[in-house]
């Protein structure tokens, strides 16, 4: 196919993937892309979406956005830094079969599932697109996708092909994997509380079985018959009704709200890179301040406190799968989701992985007892304390070097500091109180100046591992002990 001009602002495209209602069809979306056995390999070695589900969402809405909403320059750097993950991303499934993100034919599938869930949002709601409709969104649709290295012949040829491509990829390809499963039937229901819940979080145990009885129900009222045929899935009649009366009635609602209400991203498009130190959405205020009630700190009158400590680096921080494990894909996926929030450019980038790389290799070389290339939270926090009982430099050797590796990254005006927003981008997370993150900052910052040099960032993690009591501020770099 030919390249054409990138969309427009006003595009069909542009309209139909903006609007509100695409995200009734985003789980839909999920399930079909992780049917495809090389991305549910990917899923179930590197993708962090169990322990950090509501961020790998985020980070996916994110992406899409800079592909299709941003200017060529933008949707360029994206394709660039996806192109440089999806490296990373290949090895063996639990089938003995080698996989790799960087095949064409997966790619083109993840892109196609785009296009198909766009059409199937406007035929769930009662209103489908016409066939000259579905020409202009297609050809919009591929002069985006053209811009990716994968080969024009493996795309169906017109709008009116796509229903037989995804069929006939339904019926020869696709597989109900383990994270097809998981996102149908566990995964919502073992989920952490999205961290904009705010007040609500204490209820997120019951709303979260409520949202998943009715994601699965609706997913599966809405995932192409073809698909529930295969894999033997049944559409129940409540959920047939709750699709009908959902989608059209957000047709319905949506059509008559104006612009700025309706699309959930302005159709001028968005920024083609993100500011470095964007403003928190936590509740947090500028600087150090916060907004809300540090939670009460926790006494140990005098008992070491380092095994706590350790535990709660390792569940918090490390094992970003959440497989009860920590692997070379955690220490990737940690790497990978700095240079995400960071936006970072290909060499900032590569130094970031090699510092993790180097880390991994040392927990990896000192704490795997058994051999089997995972450590377990008993394995690393037994390693951890002996190690650094019994040798000064034992976090010199792996922890520093990944540390100077982030701190460098997140020293995003290269000033040699991190401000409070250049540390709360990094340190932020849905497991930690945004209050939390100003205390550790202000425990760090001992002269008050509101920044931190790499010394004291790397001596606030040895202090974290290695002193016995929590009145050191290193302890507080995780919150308040």
């Amino acid at each position: 196919m030919p390249r054409t001009a990138l969309p427009e602002t006003e595009s069909l495209l542009r309209r139909t993937l903006g609007d509100w209602r695409i995200a009734l069809v985003a789980w839909r979306l999920l399930v079909l892309q992780n049917a495809d056995p090389a991305v549910a390999a990917g899923a179930a070695q590197f993708s962090t979406y169990r322990a950090h589900p509501w961020r790998r969402m985020e980070h996916t809405m994110e992406s899409g956005d800079r592909l299709f909403f941003s200017d060529p320059e933008g949707l360029r750097r994206e394709i660039a830094r996806l192109e440089r993950t999806h490296r990373r991303i290949q090895g063996t499934d639990d089938q003995g079969r080698s996989f790799t993100a960087q095949d064409p034919a997966v790619q083109t599938w993840v892109l196609v599932t785009l296009y198909e869930s766009m059409t199937a949002m406007r035929e769930l709601s009662g209103d489908p697109m016409s066939a000259s409709e579905l020409d202009r969104l297609y050809a919009e649709f591929r002069a985006v996708c053209a811009e990716f290295a994968v080969p024009d012949e493996l795309f169906p040829a017109t709008a009116a092909d796509v229903p037989g491509y995804v069929e006939r990829t339904i019926r020869e390809r696709l597989e109900y994997s383990e994270a097809v499963h998981d996102l149908l039937f566990q995964m919502l229901r073992q989920a952490p509380a999205p961290h904009r819940l705010g007040r609500l979080r204490p209820a997120w145990p019951l709303l979260r079985r409520v949202v998943a009885r009715f994601v699965t129900a609706l997913t599966l009222a809405d995932l192409p018959p073809a698909f529930r045929e295969r894999f033997d899935l049944r559409r129940t009649r409540s959920a047939a009704g709750l699709s009908w009366a959902l989608h059209r009635g957000m047709r319905q609602l949506m059509t008559r709200l104006p612009d700025r209400l309706r699309y959930r991203v302005p159709l001028t498009g968005i920024p083609a890179t993100r500011p470095s130190a964007a403003p928190p959405s936590d509740g947090t205020t500028d600087g150090a301040g916060a907004t809300g009630r540090l939670p009460r700190p926790r006494h140990h009158r005098g008992k070491d406190t380092r095994r706590a400590r350790v535990e709660a680096f390792f569940r918090q921080v490390l094992d970003q799968t959440g497989d009860g494990y920590v692997n070379a894909a955690d220490l990737q996926a940690m790497a990978h989701n700095v240079c995400w929030q960071l936006d970072l450019d290909e060499q900032r980038e590569a130094e970031v992985y090699a510092g993790f790389a180097t880390w991994w290799e040392h927990i990896r070389t000192t704490m795997d007892t058994d051999g089997d290339d995972r450590v377990s939270l008993a394995e690393f926090t037994a390693a951890t304390l002996a190690g650094i009982d019994r040798d000064p430099d034992y976090l010199h050797r792996g922890l520093h070097t990944a540390l100077r590796a982030l701190f460098r990254a997140a020293d995003t005006d290269h000033s040699g500091h991190l401000g409070p927003d250049e540390y709360r981008v990094v340190f932020g997370s849905s497991r930690v109180h945004p209050a939390e993150l100003n205390h550790g900052f202000r425990q760090l910052d001992a002269d008050g100046d509101g920044r931190i040099t790499e010394d004291e960032f790397v001596c606030a993690f040895t202090e974290y591992f290695t002193a016995r009591t929590d009145t050191t501020a290193g302890t507080h770099l995780l919150g308040r002990p």
